[in-house]
């Protein structure tokens, strides 16, 4: 079963940058990275912490009200681990239904990200119950994506709210939790794990410039951590999935329009402004709801001895990098922009192409 899992991590379809191309260039890098996870996959495969050891492993999971982090509670729950599930509301009818559904090894927190007293009383709860054992994995999984338009277009509180909780609120869980981590160090002959989830977090992706930016800044964060914590034989990942699911444009549409002025309404359009409309309604017929890639992802980077430092579970994800990483820029923009179906142009440039075409 866990063989099933690790080797469906780069099969599994979960994201709406699915690329259609022929390009024998874009093939080739698909192939060779398919083979060159598949056999290092396997090899990691025999590396995995015992049993005996897993027992007893209790992790705590930030964001876990929907999405990802729901999925990932009940998914470490029904494998049998002691799992702290931190929400942003309680009460709320995703706690309510992790209540309902898993066991009562699962033990639910207030836990808003943003609000220190918060995450300090999360500290608390959790030392109080694992005592000497410590902790064994913190996951950082709470995030917002906030609206998805050109960046001249968000407001400013937007991008503040977006750093906010995607990054200085991860900051604060892993600066609070990692003496629990170090705690359980002297108990385990095994490494500890530190994940952290973000999306978009290594390539620039048009109308993610909030999100993908305070996502790039985790990323970055998880990358010196990764460097920093290894002599305290603290392992730690960080997930890049393609895939995700938007919020309802209804309310974003109406504070987007708010704060922009009225040289930039004139110059993008109504129209403009519906075409991103329409772009988020796609979105999701280009997402799978199948969570299944992603929870393969996180629970190797949690139970392998040698875990990965990046995972890019989805359809698309490692290939839109190593195409960032390797190939011209100009390709990369010109793939993406043809990948996300931009077709929209501004009021302003639709009227000057008109009066030159009419000289």
């Amino acid at each position: 079963m866990f063989c099933w899992c690790l080797l469906n991590i780069q099969r599994t379809s979960f994201s709406p940058l699915y690329i259609q191309t022929s390009l024998p260039a874009l093939i080739g890098i698909s192939v060779t990275s398919f083979h060159l996870s598949f056999g290092y996959i396997c090899v990691l495969f025999q590396s995995v912490l015992p049993p005996s050891v897993l027992s007893i492993c209790p992790w705590i999971l930030s964001g876990s009200d929907t999405g990802i982090g729901h999925a990932l509670a009940k998914y470490l729950d029904n494998l049998g681990f002691v799992v702290f599930a931190g929400v942003l509301n309680k009460d709320g009818p995703g706690a309510e239904e992790l209540r309902r559904t898993c066991s009562q090894r699962l033990c639910l927190l207030q836990l808003d990200i943003t609000n220190p007293t918060q995450v300090k009383e999360a500290y608390l709860q959790v030392s109080e119950k694992v005592q000497n054992t410590g902790l064994w994995g913190v996951v950082n999984n709470a995030g917002v994506l906030g609206f998805l338009a050109d960046g001249e277009l968000l407001p400013m509180n937007m991008y503040r709210q977006c750093m906010e909780v995607n990054f200085f609120g991860a900051v604060e869980v892993s600066k609070t939790f990692l003496p629990l981590l170090r705690k359980s160090q002297g108990r385990a002959s095994v490494k500890l794990y530190h994940v952290y989830i973000a999306p978009a977090g290594g390539i620039p992706l048009p109308r993610y410039a909030a999100y993908g930016a305070s996502k790039a800044a985790l990323s970055m964060f998880s990358g010196v951590m990764r460097q920093e914590l290894s002599k305290w034989g603290i392992k730690v990942a960080a997930i890049h999935p393609s895939g995700f699911r938007t919020e309802l444009w209804v309310k974003q549409e109406k504070e987007l329009v708010e704060h922009l002025s009225v040289d930039v309404q004139q110059d993008y359009g109504r129209d403009y402004l519906l075409g991103l409309k329409n772009y988020l309604l796609r979105i999701p017929m280009y997402c799978d709801v199948d969570l299944t890639p992603v929870l393969s992802s996180i629970l190797h980077a949690l139970l392998a001895k040698r875990p990965h430092g990046l995972y890019t579970p989805g359809k698309g994800a490692y290939v839109l990098l190593c195409i960032f990483c390797y190939f011209p820029l100009w390709f990369y923009d010109f793939l993406v922009s043809k990948s996300l179906g931009l077709e929209s142009i501004p009021q302003a440039l639709r009227t000057s192409e008109a009066e030159n075409t009419d000289l």
